[in-house]
């Protein structure tokens, strides 16, 4: 951890996190904004699989969000990462991937891990590039879902990472 993050706590979310969740979505101006309902769901249902960093208040800074696959029990899908722009260019999101995944193998087993990242979004494609590189782990591109099945107006395709074997 960094000094510029040593201020900072990261945890598991609570439902009372969801709506700060929400407006940092929103903010990032990067992101498929859901609905602050659905961010409500995720800090109740999926805490155990995303995160949540607090400044020194216990303010929500930044999250991950994700879920163990059901078909794929040992792989963490990473949802959603995003940072307050006040924090940015610290490291918070890679702190918090790693602490997120170092937790989830702990309690799950997880041995790897996938996104979906659209393409020219470089600040989440060095996120996870370097999160492979850092632990050892091979990195797989491929287009999960091309821009065509999109169904509500013009969407990038999503690339899947899959990021795995981890190195222990």
């Amino acid at each position: 951890m960094t000094a510029a993050q040593a201020d900072l706590q990261i945890d598991p979310p609570a439902i009372a996190d969801g709506a700060a969740l929400w407006r940092i979505a929103r903010d990032s101006e990067a992101l498929d904004l859901n609905s602050s309902y659905s961010y409500l769901l995720w800090c109740r249902d999926f805490a155990g699989t995303s995160a949540v960093a607090r400044d020194e208040r216990g303010e929500p800074v930044g999250f991950v969000t994700g879920y163990v696959r059901p078909d794929r029990p040992h792989t963490l899908l990473v949802w959603q990462v995003a940072v307050d722009g006040a924090y940015r260019g610290r490291g918070l999101a890679a702190a918090l991937l790693d602490g997120l995944v170092a937790r989830v193998r702990r309690e799950h087993g997880v041995t790897g891990v996938e996104t979906t990242i659209t393409p020219g979004n470089t600040a989440s494609e060095r996120l996870f590039t370097s999160f492979a590189e850092r632990h050892g782990a091979p990195l797989e591109r491929e287009v999960l879902f091309p821009a065509a099945l999109f169904p509500d107006g013009p969407h990038d395709s999503e690339v899947l990472y899959r990021i795995g074997p981890l190195s222990l």
